[in-house]
């Protein structure tokens, strides 16, 4: 008796960040009053994805860290100091995804390892999407999503502060990160 083994159909794959239609964004709290917003503008990576089984799909995200802005050049200029990213000792911030896993609710969390000045942490974004394919007006078929997490600036070496007169701090500890994000098929 003869067995005929069934051919595995590979289900993956491999998408481009599209730079010009995808950001980083970041919001702390200043002064403990109100919240400042941030981005940075220079984005790469690749998303692997199972189309079969999205849980086995894989993204990695590189960040340029001189590509911070805040609309304000003084901050701007503070930020890629080394009291904060120390962009000459750490040009790139870095996110590689380990897991991903689907919630009860159908959306998906996406977990990994987050590296900022050297010091990486183990972070989960909350993921809203991916999108339904699409095709552009090129031919190219294109996806997007966007990721929340929440992160404690301290643990990744980012301590810099000051006191305020009245009590308190200059710049909070919790800093929410969103990755908005589109891809295109490859």
């Amino acid at each position: 008796m003869s067995t005929s083994a069934t051919p595995q159909v590979s289900a993956k794959s491999t998408w481009g960040i599209d730079p010009a239609h995808s950001v980083a964004e970041f919001k702390v709290k200043h002064m403990m009053i109100s919240n400042v917003k941030g981005q940075f503008s220079k984005i790469s990576g690749t998303l692997t994805r199972d189309e079969l089984d999205l849980t086995k799909s894989r993204v990695e995200v590189l960040i340029e860290a001189a590509s911070i802005e805040t609309r304000e050049p003084q901050r701007d200029a503070h930020l890629k100091s080394a009291d904060f990213f120390n962009i000459e000792k750490f040009p790139t911030l870095l996110f590689k995804s380990t897991g991903v896993a689907v919630n009860s609710d159908g959306d998906l969390s996406l977990e990994g390892d987050l590296t900022i000045r050297d010091v990486t942490r183990k972070v989960t974004f909350a993921v809203d999407g991916p999108t339904p394919a699409a095709k552009d007006p090129w031919g190219n078929t294109r996806i997007g999503a966007s990721a929340t997490t929440k992160i404690n600036r301290k643990d990744f070496g980012l301590t810099w502060n000051a006191a305020l007169e009245a009590g308190g701090i200059l710049v909070g500890e919790e800093v929410t990160i969103t990755l908005d994000m589109q891809f295109v098929k490859v």
